[in-house]
């Protein structure tokens, strides 16, 4: 029995006449390195840093790289809700992800943006379900999720492939 609606509660009224407004909070100590650990509260902690090849420790994915496993597990809750209101079954997603920088913005050239130049990523959806409805689960998702408009919203050429395996 796949993911999706099947023992998912889902409240389909929504009132969204007042913001519906949450904070979430996370420290971080960096250790006069690239090195930098995240406090996430009660989901531990993690590491960031940069590879030797680069001066760093190579002790965690780049900040850039997290963004990046950022947006493919946001697509995955925002796809996993979308389904849920649209009755979707799935058995899961893989993805494989990545990204072009040009790395002058980040060594001090202001005339190029320091961050993603283009992300692509490719999101394997295990489903029988049929391509149509897929893609209206997909094109929710895509609009809800706020890392990839976040993403999207700086700018960034952002190739999303989602395929029905």
């Amino acid at each position: 029995m796949g993911r999706g609606a099947m023992g998912t509660t889902v409240t389909t009224e929504k009132d969204f006449s007042k913001p519906i407004v949450r904070r979430k909070r996370m420290s971080a100590r960096n250790d006069g390195s690239m090195r930098t650990v995240v406090d996430a509260g009660e989901f531990g902690t993690f590491t960031t840093d940069e590879p030797t090849q680069h001066g760093g420790g190579g002790g965690g994915p780049s900040p850039l790289q997290a963004v990046l496993g950022a947006l493919c597990g946001c697509e995955a809750v925002t796809f996993h809700r979308t389904a849920a209101e649209l009755g979707f079954v799935y058995e899961g997603i893989d993805f494989d992800a990545d990204f072009t920088i040009d790395v002058r913005g980040r060594m001090g050239d202001r005339s190029v943006r320091p961050h993603f130049q283009r992300v692509r990523v490719e999101a394997r959806v295990r489903t029988d379900e049929s391509t149509e409805r897929l893609a209206a689960v997909v094109e929710e998702t895509e609009a809800r999720c706020p890392v990839f408009n976040l993403i999207r919203d700086a700018r960034v050429e952002v190739d999303m492939a989602w395929i029905q395996v």
